[in-house]
């Protein structure tokens, strides 16, 4: 094995590899009986990072070879109960110990990259990373380590990702790429309304692709008035026509539900347009909406199911009030509006309707922007308030009734303080709740196969490899616990996962098309803004030369300038959370060098 300095892989980026090469780990490819020691040599010392990727690469054709893999060191006890475990059950393994090789403590800082394991024993079986001594013995207990030890080639799929948002879909793609048979199963249960939308999640259907297109006709709106202060003279009344640009909105929209299907056809990943839900060990039901049930197994599965909108728990919340879920179809204007709660979501929403012309009001329970610094958020509300949002602080609903049908009709809300007796009764239109989301863990059958939820709020633990306490299964996404719900985050994190588990090359010097999304339902030209970078391939990938064609370019490049000063790198590119929806979130996922061929035409958001 080759010497090589560490390189820096970041925090979630530890286990990225390149694609496997064919051979082995030199001096390991022992199918040996327990007790036997597979040992390895080193071909000499490098310095080079090349060296470091093709440890990594050898070590990850080990473990897709082996059954088992034991990566262990002679006179650790933990190692030898295992070893002893296996040797128990008759299964043959590849014994790796990591103190008679020669270059073993460099194995060992790969393989912590790989699993984010320090310690040994360190165990894969069928090229699922079980973990260590108490690991192995509680999927035994279990049953779980036999299930793991039925031949691989027994499943339909290699990966079934559940979930087809960012984070899904982006793992599901990577997976492909990188040569695994991947299916998705996406069904979006209507909201109480009756709503429901296509491929591609909560950013592209109903959350920050059709906020920031409203919340661009807004601005729009103030841009005209600004305008006359500009020369701009015009007489006759301008209105806003909400039928309008919904209507061009949703076109947009299905052309991006369209286009993920494309991409994962082009890629053969299987798309199921049904209801995940796990039934046993490696195995889930598939349920369409017609009622028509399939069973499917797979070597591996993720998560990425989603939140949906919280409603209040009140008289008349789900039969009359509407979320965020329903309002970016919404066949008719909403007129005068109740937002209730104070989130982003609440106050984003506010704005783009006040923005129209529409009568709104937040009706707020305590703070603004909880979680947020909070001189920035009154900040927030006290130039809503004076751009005509009112305020109810300090309220929360008790009921909700309706006086009249229509599009829209005539809801009466009452009220009651939070901090006294005092009630208070309101008409509106239309309720919007924006409150909160809720995790769509605990009707897909994750009780069935031992995966643990927070029972409080319905996200998943997992590990900083996004696995679960069950090895075969992944989450990504907004469903767990404690990380950021940002749609970036998900769809970096599914990329990752996916190279984790399946290993990835690295590429040099990136381009591609982009459209940006204030283009588009303006109808001006797709694909001819253009995003490039050049990378010095012997400095780390050092990003030498930044190019963009596009809206606000002096702005972005103004930026990447400094943090080119700083020494940027495509791996630190990689590895930053793009601001999303914007033109430069493009460099933060660029994967497409100019001398592979590729096409690089814009296909979604």
């Amino acid at each position: 094995l080759e010497r090589s300095p560490p390189q820096s892989p970041g925090p979630g980026k530890a286990g990225d590899a390149p694609n496997r090469r064919s051979g082995h780990v030199r001096g390991a490819r022992v199918l040996s009986p327990p007790g036997r020691r597979a040992r390895l040599s080193s071909p000499g010392p490098s310095r080079s990072s090349e060296a470091r990727e093709e440890l990594r690469s050898r070590l990850l054709g080990l473990i897709e070879r082996s059954r088992v893999v034991i990566f262990s060191k002679s006179y650790c006890p933990h190692s030898t109960r295992v070893k002893e475990l296996f040797s128990s059950l008759g299964v043959e393994c590849n014994v790796l110990e990591l103190d008679q090789v020669d270059d073993g403590a460099r194995v060992q800082e790969v393989l912590s990259e790989i699993t984010n394991q320090k310690t040994v024993p360190n165990i894969f079986v069928n090229k699922v990373h079980v973990g260590g001594c108490d690991q192995t013995f509680q999927a035994y207990q279990s049953g779980l380590l036999q299930k793991l030890l039925q031949e691989d080639s027994a499943y339909d799929y290699d990966l079934i990702i559940i979930g087809g948002g960012s984070g899904g879909l982006s793992c599901a793609k990577e997976a492909a790429i990188l040569g695994k048979k991947v299916m998705v199963l996406d069904f979006v249960v209507p909201s109480p309304q009756g709503t429901s939308w296509g491929l591609g999640g909560t950013c592209v259907n109903v959350g920050c692709i059709p906020k920031k297109l409203m919340h661009q006709a807004a601005l729009l709106g103030q841009a005209l008035c600004d305008s006359r202060k500009f020369g701009w003279e015009y007489n006759q009344q301008v209105r806003h026509n909400w039928e309008t640009m919904t209507k061009a909105i949703q076109n947009h929209i299905s052309s991006l539900n369209w286009g993920y299907r494309l991409s994962l056809r082009e890629k053969a990943v299987a798309y199921v347009n049904s209801y995940g839900e796990f039934v046993e060990h490696h195995k889930i039901k598939a349920t369409n909406k017609k009622g028509q049930e399939t069973y499917y197994t797979a070597a591996q599965f993720v998560i990425a199911t989603g939140e949906r909108p919280r409603y209040l728990g009140i008289q008349g919340d789900k039969e009359y009030c509407i979320t965020s879920d329903d309002l970016f179809s919404l066949p008719y204007c909403p007129g005068k509006t109740l937002v209730v709660g104070a989130s982003y979501v609440a106050l984003e929403c506010a704005g783009f309707l006040a923005g129209f012309g529409l009568d709104v009001t937040v009706m707020v329970r305590s703070i603004l922007l909880r979680g947020f610094d909070q001189e920035m958020a009154e900040k927030v509300g006290s130039y809503m308030e004076q751009h005509g949002v009112k305020f109810l602080r300090k309220f929360i609903p008790v009921m909700v009734q309706q006086l009249e049908k229509g599009s829209p009709g005539k809801l009466k809300v009452l009220a009651k303080s939070t901090e006294g007796t005092e009630t208070i009764e309101g008409v509106y239109n239309t309720v919007l709740l924006a409150i909160g989301r809720d995790s769509c863990t605990r009707k897909i059958g994750l009780e069935k196969i031992g995966v643990k939820i927070n029972e409080k709020s319905g996200k998943i633990p997992v590990n900083d490899v996004e696995q679960t306490n069950v090895p075969y299964v992944y989450a990504v996404g907004d469903i767990l616990e404690d990380k950021p719900e940002l749609t970036p985050v998900a769809i970096q994190s599914g990329k990752l996962l996916a190279r984790r588990l399946f290993g990835a090359s690295l590429e040099k010097i990136y381009h591609t098309l982009f459209w940006p999304l204030e283009w588009t339902v303006a109808g001006r030209e797709n694909n001819t803004c253009y995003a490039k970078i050049i990378c010095n391939k012997f400095d780390h990938d050092r990003v030498i030369g930044f190019h963009i064609l596009g809206p606000n370019a002096g702005e972005v490049t103004q930026g990447f300038a400094a943090a080119m000063k700083c020494g940027l790198t495509k791996q630190l590119l990689d590895d930053t959370i793009g601001i999303h929806p914007t033109c430069g979130e493009v460099f933060t996922t660029l994967e497409i060098t100019k001398s592979s061929g590729l096409d690089i035409t814009q296909k979604g958001c």
